[in-house]
């Protein structure tokens, strides 16, 4: 099924609450991101900066992780 919204997924198939109390929101290097702790880095979870260019370097893409030391 093929649903065509603008309703973020979020909003139409919710997480467990106990999933939103791991991510946390940071900017990282001018770069506004949520990420998820994972022993001793981050791991990127979404990009929430309006900068198209942020989308595109591939060392921020969902997924990677970070170190915020």
């Amino acid at each position: 099924m093929i649903l065509h919204t603008t309703v973020p997924y979020e909003l139409m198939f919710p997480l467990p609450t106990n999933e939103y109390y791991k991510q946390k929101l940071v900017t990282f290097q001018g770069i506004p991101m949520i990420v998820e702790k994972e022993q001793e880095r981050y791991r990127i979870v979404r990009i929430l900066s309006s900068n198209p260019f942020h989308y595109m370097m591939e060392q921020y893409t969902p997924g990677q992780y970070i170190s915020l030391n």
